[in-house]
């Protein structure tokens, strides 16, 4: 059965300030998201880990998707759905050999030969970006790769993949003209003083997919 990836919610401690994440996640799974992805670079494992086991159950009453950022081993003890690997993160290859055939694994990348290497390797899904740019990772704050690349990278891969990066509903609407299979947010949620109307506004927008 396909995976529902129209709309991935990342988690952001300090744009969810001075709300706790949970109740943004609750709110935001309410509106319709179909997955969260649990970021937290700045957690422990033993912390991670228990924030993990606090989503989970808004998760599954949803009928959405946990994915954990970066973590393959907190994706794995607290019985998530995926994890979510970057380029100098553990390899899609190896992280494949020692998870389930169910388990998702997601990969970043804005290029179509990385997509198929990372497709042939095992993942399921790819994290395209930054589309419009963005102000939640620093280290690619300058990057706009725009719908165009986004396009050629989902039509290089037969596995979804997710448009990233200073997406508002305009862009997503934009998105939705493409290959694309949904989009993740940060700050469109995160830092929204409504998540879940802006939650709203999001999967409107891509239903024209």
């Amino acid at each position: 059965m396909p995976i529902d990836l129209r709309l991935i919610v990342i988690t952001d401690v300090a744009l969810a300030a001075p709300r706790s994440v949970r109740d943004i996640v609750q709110l935001t799974l309410s509106a319709g998201a179909t997955a969260i992805q649990l970021r937290n670079k700045a957690a422990t494992a033993r912390e991670l880990l228990e924030q993990a086991r606090e989503l989970m159950p808004l998760v599954r009453a949803a009928d959405a998707l946990l994915f954990i950022n970066d973590r393959l081993d907190v994706a794995l003890a607290a019985g998530a759905d995926g994890v979510h690997l970057g380029p100098d993160d553990m390899p899609v290859v190896a992280a494949r050999r020692i998870t389930p055939p169910q388990f998702l694994i997601g990969f970043s990348t804005d290029q179509p030969a990385l997509a198929r290497d990372a497709q042939r390797d095992g993942a399921s899904y790819i994290g395209c970006g930054a589309v419009f740019g963005t102000t939640t990772k620093t280290d690619v704050a300058g990057e706009s790769i725009g719908v165009a690349r986004l396009d050629a990278v989902a039509r290089a891969v037969d596995i979804p993949v997710i448009g990233i990066g200073g997406i508002t509903p305009e862009g997503a609407a934009l998105i939705a003209d493409t290959a694309a299979a949904g989009i993740a947010v940060v700050g469109a949620v995160m830092a929204s003083p409504d998540p879940r109307a802006a939650t709203i506004a999001l999967l409107r927008a891509i239903r024209r997919h």
